[in-house]
């Protein structure tokens, strides 16, 4: 191996690379050589051979040093919904997997749904990632892998949201490090208002990205105001109970001033009540914030119903009525179980031997 590469970096496949680590890698070249190899990764380029604008001695000595993959994961199946919905199902270099998901709506926008970790810690009740356990988290690498990926089958792609597999908050570093190579203005560069962060409470992880960032959108996963369904419903609650949450979410909008997404899964007859509406709409009191409302997906084996379309409405009508915006969000992604709360339902973890 030839001494232009300084350093060895074993863990860390060239997608997770920032370009601060990337001119470390090339200390020996031109500067220039690290904006080049930069933006390349930032496009997923899937051979080192077609860096064309990269000499090929370089070409080939960065084949070696990453064994000559650009990538460390490989598309395992690929499953589209008759809504247009893309689920793709992520074999990782150790033989884990997880899934991701391409959502286009009515006006051709399009938003990658990004997984975390392996699995869930989170145990939340009406989500199926929750039932998978909890296997390891993801690298930054393996994070944005699956944005090029999507992005290899759907072309541009103008929003990302962390909502799929896994609590991203329990794996801050790892996202923080993707969504600055994924805003970097001399990679993908996309902006970090299309970017949402979305947590299931998790109160060190909301300060933290409070006052260091990144400042993305944030939601948050809240489902009940009642502080007894909840922990039923989200054990999270155990830990850092709904106080703590509004407490902490009052921080980050004193400090980034920006408006927070409250997403609350509406699970028929459970959490549908009038009751359960005026509780949300006292709690919210004074954030900043906006409701989305989500009908629960159905998950074969789960003691839960989607609620009717009635539910929804007088649900939302109590919350307009206590000047609450809300949203009553599509469920899209259903047909191939990839809509919210539904990753994992057809995936194993790790290979059968």
């Amino acid at each position: 191996m030839s001494q232009d590469l300084a350093y060895k970096h074993d863990a860390v496949y060239p997608s997770g690379l920032s370009l601060d680590e990337l001119a470390a890698l090339l200390a020996q070249e031109p500067p220039y050589r690290a904006n080049q190899a930069f933006a390349w990764f930032a496009k997923g380029v899937l051979s080192f051979e077609a860096m064309t604008n990269m000499p090929q001695r370089l070409r080939t000595r960065l084949s070696e040093y990453f064994d000559g993959h650009t990538r460390s994961s490989t598309v395992e199946k690929s499953l589209v919904d008759e809504d247009g919905s893309l689920k793709l199902q992520i074999r990782l270099r150790d033989g884990a997997a997880v899934e991701c998901v391409l959502l286009e709506d009515i006006e051709g926008r399009k938003t990658a749904c990004l997984s975390s970790q392996v699995g869930c810690p989170m145990g939340c009740t009406f989500c199926k990632t929750g039932g998978l356990g909890f296997l390891r988290n993801l690298g930054p690498d393996e994070i944005l892998e699956q944005f090029h990926h999507l992005r290899d089958a759907r072309g541009f792609i103008s929003n990302v949201v962390f909502m799929g597999m896994g609590e991203p908050l329990l794996n801050l570093d790892n996202v923080r490090k993707a969504i600055t190579i994924l805003s970097h203005p001399k990679g993908i560069g996309m902006s970090m208002r299309k970017i949402t962060i979305s947590t299931s409470g998790i109160v060190p992880g909301i300060l933290d990205i409070a006052n260091a960032g990144p400042f993305v959108r944030l939601a948050v996963s809240i489902t009940s105001a009642n502080p007894n369904l909840r922990t039923q419903l989200m054990p999270v609650n155990k830990t850092w109970p709904l106080a703590d949450l509004k407490a902490a979410l009052l921080e980050y909008q004193r400090n980034t001033h920006e408006r927070i997404t409250l997403e609350v899964v509406l699970l028929g007859n459970v959490n549908t009540h009038e009751n359960d509406a005026l509780e949300l709409a006292d709690w919210i009191h004074p954030l900043k914030a906006q409701v989305n409302l989500i009908a629960w997906n159905p998950i074969a084996g789960m003691p839960f119903e989607t609620p009717t379309a009635r539910q929804v409405r007088l649900f939302s009508e109590v919350l307009e009525r206590k000047g609450i915006v809300t949203v009553q969000r599509m469920s899209r992604g259903r047909g191939v179980m990839g809509a919210c709360g539904q990753l994992g339902d057809t995936l194993k973890t790790t290979r059968e031997h």
